[in-house]
């Protein structure tokens, strides 16, 4: 989760490879109602979870997307690439892209501490 300001909020994870959606459900995260979530296909179905959300449209065999619907879709996804952004910044560091082979337990530790040097990072870019 980010804030507007493109902050990192919180951070989850799992053992082994888990799609990102089961591991929101099984989180149980618990979002405030007011708090829009931007999504991307990957997560369709969270309506169940959290009613405030903002996904993009499915094209299918049979229903084609509209030129309004696909440029909706893009206004979604030019308010969501901020998310993106931050998962390549978190990606460089190689945590969660390579195999981990320390010890398990320190794990969660490394990944936030890794999230709190891209705060302060983008800290330092809104102070400057």
């Amino acid at each position: 989760m980010i804030d507007q300001n493109h902050r990192i909020i919180c951070v989850d994870t799992t053992n082994g490879k888990e799609h990102d959606f089961s591991l929101f459900k099984n989180s149980k995260l618990a979002m405030q109602e007011d708090i829009e979530a931007k999504v991307d296909l990957g997560y369709q179905g969270i309506e169940k979870f959290h009613k405030n959300c903002e996904i993009p449209k499915k094209s299918s065999k049979n229903y084609k997307l509209t030129t309004e619907d696909k440029k909706e879709n893009q206004e979604k996804a030019s308010k969501r690439i901020f998310v993106e952004h931050i998962n390549a910044k978190i990606k460089t560091f190689q945590i969660l892209k390579q195999k981990y082979r320390n010890r398990r337990k320190r794990y969660n530790l490394r990944v936030n501490l890794i999230c709190g040097l891209i705060n302060f990072d983008r800290n330092m870019m809104i102070l400057n």
